[in-house]
């Protein structure tokens, strides 16, 4: 395992600078931040530390950035510094998953204290998940990437093979169907998991501020330009950096991020210094970068560069079986994201979720298991609420095997083996439910 480290987050450098002394000298290892921006490019499922983060802060605040985290990893420990104003605010930030709060003033042992046992929970929480992983059990890369069909299985057993190496990798797949967290997850169970993960939207990147933002730049090296800046490929530190999709690189850029990939140095804008780079590359895209090879727009030679590991994220079209099981799984994370209790989805409304086409697929599957957690959506159906167990149980039931049924568009051999019971068991179940799959099979 990594070395336990805290994550110290406040804009007042005195009393950041005061309080990463005090916990040196308590024992704890301390990395210092000014904002949160770049604090979460060190979060992963295999972060091994606690964060630390002023309540108040410009720009990203303290609440913020637990949330952004959370949004990683919700095991993460967050505990936040408060001043005396801020204590309502803070009980507020417990409820949505904070670990602990403290006041201002506070000792250092105090504060060292709280930190412990963050430390002491956060590292069960990644010794039980190593346990499961060597047990053969549901992992960090299945829970990021539930599925059962044979695409999703496959695509894990991929990035379990690529990510502990060092290669340069290119992701592939629709809009929403989770690159970013396929990138991630590459990065999590990496050598490198330990640095930073810095992403780059290549689409986003304003044209005349590009090679500087990547690059970097010396003093003087154009108009503005009052004092030295790293580029986001030199602040990569060891770590990783993925170019989000990659096919919205201009043109010219592209030879100059080829030689990066291959010599890795670079050079920043008004230097002829060459500074070596330590970073593993991470590609996406949404796009055919063969045809935009074809078209003129995409340099052959940097493609090949790129995708000497290629990795293809299905959409939900490609595994409608298991839209109804991802749905749940939304469902329960954006209970806990939101603070929210548990929340009982009828089976109409999972039947209705596995018929619908999702064209923004997991991100858009997302949104709507936000919107019934917060209450503002029901599937488009309203359910009657069943008065007994033995009904809520047949109900669901009922639901899981239509949305099986409709998934696998009424072939009944995959319905029964992936819902590990008998044919016999099935034909007995849709005779007891009224299931005719003639009904239930859409058109492809």
């Amino acid at each position: 395992m990594n070395e336990a480290k805290i994550l110290l987050v406040d804009d007042e450098e005195e009393l950041r600078r005061s309080t990463a002394q005090a916990l040196e000298l308590s024992g704890f290892s301390v990395e210092t931040f000014s904002s949160g921006d770049h604090v979460l490019e060190l979060i992963g499922y295999s972060f091994p530390g606690v964060v630390v983060s002023d309540i108040r802060m410009p720009g990203m605040d303290g609440m913020t950035l637990m949330q952004k985290i959370r949004e990683i990893d919700q095991e993460v420990p967050v505990i936040l510094v408060t001043g005396h104003g801020d204590v309502q605010l803070a009980v507020k930030a417990m409820r949505e998953g904070a670990y602990d709060f403290i006041e201002k003033p506070f000792t250092p042992e105090m504060l060292a204290g709280v930190i412990r046992r963050a430390m002491e929970r956060r590292g069960l929480v990644l010794e039980n998940r190593l346990l499961k992983a060597v047990a053969g059990k549901r992992d960090d890369i299945e829970a990021r990437l539930p599925g059962r069909t044979q695409v999703m299985v496959d695509l894990r057993y991929r990035i379990r093979a690529i990510g502990a190496s060092d290669a340069d990798t290119l992701i592939v797949g629709e809009t929403g169907a989770g690159k970013e967290v396929v990138a991630r997850a590459l990065h999590d169970i990496s050598a490198r998991a330990s640095r930073p993960f810095i992403a780059i939207n290549c689409a986003a990147l304003p044209a005349n501020l590009i090679e500087s933002e990547l690059f970097g730049h010396e003093a003087g090296a154009f108009p503005g330009a009052v004092r030295p800046r790293y580029g986001k490929f030199e602040h990569g530190r060891g770590g990783t950096i993925l170019l989000d999709e990659i096919g919205s690189m201009p043109f010219d850029l592209q030879a100059k991020f080829l030689r990066v990939l291959q010599e890795r140095v670079i050079s920043r804008l008004g230097s002829n210094e060459v500074v070596p780079l330590d970073v593993r590359f991470i590609a996406t895209s949404k796009v055919d970068l063969e045809a935009e090879v074809a078209a003129g727009r995409f340099r052959a030679d940097l493609l090949y560069r790129l995708n000497v590991a290629t990795l293809h994220v299905p959409s939900l079209s490609q595994r409608r079986a298991d839209v109804p099981l991802l749905f749940l799984q939304l469902v329960r994370e954006a209970a806990a994201r939101y603070g929210r209790d548990e929340v009982a989805v009828p089976p109409e409304v999972i039947s209705d979720i596995a018929q619908r086409d999702w064209p923004g697929n997991v991100r858009e599957l997302r949104n709507a298991a936000d919107r019934l957690v917060l209450g503002l959506d029901n599937g488009g159906r309203q359910a009657e609420e069943a008065t007994g167990l033995a009904e809520r149980v047949a109900e669901f039931e009922r639901g899981i095997i239509a949305s099986a049924l409709v998934a696998h568009g009424g072939s009944l051999r995959p319905v029964y083996e992936s819902l590990g019971i008998s044919r016999k068991t099935l034909y007995e179940k849709m005779q007891k439910y009224g299931l005719d799959k003639r009904m239930l099979t859409t058109e492809s």
